[in-house]
């Protein structure tokens, strides 16, 4: 029971990091367009990039 002292503030210190981690990736628009990133990776010349 003593280690729950421990382990229950360490996890709830991770999640809290955790999720600042996600915050900071949506707000930098790090999820923008996954569509677009899917298709750039099968086209074979530069070129022919979809558009944004």
């Amino acid at each position: 029971m003593e280690m729950l002292v421990i382990l229950i503030p360490v996890s709830l210190l991770l999640g809290g990091l955790g999720l600042a981690a996600f915050v900071w990736a949506v707000r930098g628009r790090q999820y923008e367009d996954p569509s677009g990133d899917a298709a750039r990776i099968l086209v074979k010349d530069w070129d022919e990039r979809p558009k944004p």
